[in-house]
């Protein structure tokens, strides 16, 4: 399927590059941009294309054709607020040097597309629908969620008739919905679209929970025919039903590294153009899909533990429950916030 060909779905990649820098970023042809990009996969040659229409006058610059030298020279003479655009069949990789920490070390705006060779055929439509940005749809979405979680004292989570229980408050919830007006660091990894926590008290997250795809050993989704359960007892997984070779393949190598498999993460992802059936292989753009996901490891530096120290974790595994229902309860009552795959705050 030559998706180049294919006028609409540039149309469609133009319109939402457009959304995400007049939105996201208060950044149009007039300011200073810096795109670095290949041509090693369609999806890579198709946003290098949405770039150069929406920004002209842009410096472009292909990623093969450049000694990392000269791209770090180019990099250290911008300023405060100009625009770096990072568009990566696989990941670029400029010696020691940590692209976004440091281009973020300098204020400057930052917009990452990795793995782009990962997505072919299909997956191409659905990684360009999800770079479509409705500010009221994520800002409010997102609003609403961390304001219930924050207060939140218990999190139950319906996966078909199998129910799982952060039976604890739930740590302050974090935002990635492409809003950087009081945010130090303006960008990341795109596409954007979710809401994440975890428990204040790991060992309060009991019950089971059915998964319909996992990230495997190759940092792909994977999707088993039956969906296996994971079977979860004062925060660690104790047993699994139905489950597959690769999947204790993940399990093994948790265990061998940190003795038991944590339960982390509590991601509630908002991008509907990820669902159960619209799948993309890249597990790190299909985090962010339409439902919720859980992290398996010790690894999640996003918030600190008194029993595990910041750093010590080495895994963290994104595993994707199918749910019927999310319910959070305070105080004052409970509340369905995701029913019928759609979040309804």
């Amino acid at each position: 399927m030559q998706h180049t060909l294919n006028s609409d779905i540039q149309s469609a990649a133009k319109k939402n590059i457009t959304d995400i820098l007049t939105v996201c970023f208060d950044h149009d042809d007039s300011k200073h941009s810096v795109v670095v990009y290949d041509t090693e996969c369609e999806l890579a040659k198709i946003l290098t294309t949405a770039y150069k229409q929406v920004l002209p006058s842009a410096t472009f610059i292909n990623f093969y054709e450049t000694t990392a030298d000269d791209i770090l020279k180019l990099f250290s003479e911008l300023t405060a607020k100009d625009l770096v655009v990072l568009i990566q069949s696989t990941n670029f990789r400029l010696n020691a040097f940590r692209i976004r920490v440091e281009l973020f070390k300098q204020s400057l705006k930052v917009i990452e597309h990795p793995r782009l060779n990962r997505m072919i055929d299909q997956q191409v439509n659905y990684y360009i629908d999800s770079l479509a940005y409705d500010p009221n749809y994520y800002r409010r979405i997102g609003a609403a969620l961390k304001n219930k979680i924050d207060v939140a004292q218990k999190c139950v989570i319906d996966s078909d008739g199998d129910f799982l229980v952060f039976d604890s408050g739930l740590e302050p919830a974090k935002l990635n919905v492409g809003d950087y007006r009081e945010m130090k660091n303006i960008g990341g990894q795109f596409p954007i679209g979710e809401v994440f926590t975890e428990a204040k008290d790991l060992k309060s997250v009991s019950g089971r929970a059915r998964v319909f795809c996992f990230g495997d050993t190759s940092f792909n989704t994977n999707t088993p025919k039956i969906p296996i359960t994971l079977i979860i007892e004062k925060g660690q997984i104790t047993a699994c039903e139905n489950s597959t070779e690769e999947f204790e393949t993940v399990l093994k190598n948790i265990r061998a590294d940190e003795g038991i498999v944590r339960i982390r993460e509590l991601g509630f992802g908002l991008n509907r153009a990820f669902t159960k059936d619209r799948v993309v292989t890249d597990i790190g753009t299909y985090e962010r899909m339409c439902g919720i996901h859980l992290s398996l490891g010790a690894k999640h530096d996003s918030y600190a533990k008194p029993e595990l120290k910041r750093g010590v974790g080495r895994h963290h595994v994104d595993v994707f429950l199918i749910t019927k229902s999310v319910t959070l309860e305070n105080a004052l009552g409970s509340e369905v916030v995701y029913k019928d795959a759609q979040w309804c705050v």
